[in-house]
């Protein structure tokens, strides 16, 4: 496991939870967000607690200069991350054809290009010093057709399968992460309505986080929390995809 780890996202939810789980694993950290005061305050409080070093990097993700700055700091050799969590992630409320293009535009950016280019540069960096790890956080919705927001998670899967097995030669382990729904800011940020989502497919960031990291010890490639899921996950391959749409538009 990592010794030093790189996290986006990492003021809430899921990210926050990895955050906790691996400064208590006497992990230092690098956590990534656009709130400078929301980074400052968890990073003073895994300090305090678990007596572990923090870095803090204010990053818009979405954005060119924001993929920079945190790409710069997975390359610095002087301090270098053995663990890169790509977590940062939104969503937005309407379904593509009825959004703003400039919007999901962004989008793009932050689910599909940020993780590529974070991704990137942890793997050209790693490779050079004997291996280490990535987790692209992804979604159980990469397994149905879900509009725009499943496409990305999709191609962030596929992409970490094949890395996983690519670079297995050079150490570096690479996992996609499928939670179902969590509950986090996510949904709320997004103004999503999630009154139809039975309490059963609800899960908590501790509990994905958590299973992640196991996952990881044990090198599979794909992670994806609880039964429930796994089961959904599994159905979703060979129900008809116009039954697997329709289940899948619950909770939006």
């Amino acid at each position: 496991m990592a010794r030093r780890a790189l996290i986006t996202g990492a003021t809430s939810g899921i990210g926050n939870s990895f955050a906790r789980r691996l400064a208590a694993d006497n992990h230092d950290l690098v956590i990534v967000a656009r709130s400078a005061d929301r980074l400052e305050q968890v990073a003073a409080e895994l300090r305090a607690k678990h007596r572990v070093e923090v870095d803090v990097v204010v990053a818009d993700l979405s954005t060119s200069e924001g993929m920079d700055r945190v790409a710069e700091r997975l390359t610095d050799t002087a301090r270098p991350v053995d663990l890169l969590v790509n977590n940062a992630g939104a969503s937005l409320a309407g379904w593509f054809g009825t959004t703003d293009i400039a919007d999901e535009d962004a989008q793009l950016d932050l689910l599909v290009r940020a993780p590529m280019h974070l991704m990137d540069a942890a793997v050209k960096s790693m490779s050079g010093r004997g291996g280490g790890a990535v987790i692209n956080v992804a979604s159980v919705a990469a397994f149905t057709p879900r509009g725009v927001y499943s496409a990305h998670k999709a191609w962030l899967v596929n992409l970490s399968r094949w890395a996983d097995i690519h670079y297995d030669d050079v150490n570096i382990a690479v996992q996609a992460l499928c939670p179902g729904f969590v509950r986090t800011e996510f949904h709320q940020r997004g103004d999503m309505d999630v009154s139809g989502v039975p309490r059963w497919m609800w899960l908590k960031a501790d509990y994905v986080a958590k299973a992640s990291l196991d996952d990881l010890r044990k090198d599979k490639a794909v992670s994806i929390p609880s039964l429930r899921y796994k089961l959904l996950a599994t159905l979703a391959r060979y129900m008809p995809s116009s039954l697997v749409a329709r289940i899948a538009k619950r909770g939006r």
